[in-house]
């Protein structure tokens, strides 16, 4: 059975890639940011973003906008992976409590669906740090746009 599916990057193409590259490669803006994709499936997707100088705001904390960048990326695939076939999505509203701050290490996130609706896909993505304490906590909601 093969399903057509718009991609992140609005083209359409057979069997949505299940594999984490391919999915992150229609993220451009993701692959320059440094994120990457562990693994990416309906239930749960997971990605992280090392630390880096070039990343940071002053004191050498992860920018909050660098932790938004990891939570979205990892929360529209987790969206992408839950949409019906020939559907779309854009984000209605994302909702961002940051934490703790990343002084050094890896930053973790892991996105799973709260609600997949007919209309919409509401999902929590959970960011830690390498010691496993919570970063920021980010809850998205996504449209979900019939085939055009």
């Amino acid at each position: 059975m093969h399903v057509t599916a718009v991609t992140l990057d609005g083209t359409t193409r057979q069997d949505p890639p299940m594999d984490p590259a391919a999915l992150l490669a229609l993220m451009p803006f993701a692959v320059a940011t440094g994120i990457e994709l562990d693994r990416a499936g309906p239930g749960e997707v997971a990605g992280r973003l090392p630390w880096s100088p070039e990343r940071c705001t002053a004191g050498g904390v992860l920018h909050g906008g660098a932790l938004m960048t990891l939570a979205d990326t990892v929360g529209a695939v987790c969206a992408f992976m839950n949409l019906p076939a020939g559907a779309s999505t854009s984000t209605l509203a994302s909702a961002t409590s940051l934490l703790r701050a990343v002084r050094g290490g890896t930053a973790h996130a892991t996105a799973r669906p709260l609600h997949v609706g007919r209309s919409t896909i509401v999902v929590l993505t959970e960011v830690t740090d390498d010691e496993g304490r919570a970063v920021a906590s980010v809850t998205q909601t996504q449209a979900v746009l019939a085939p055009a």
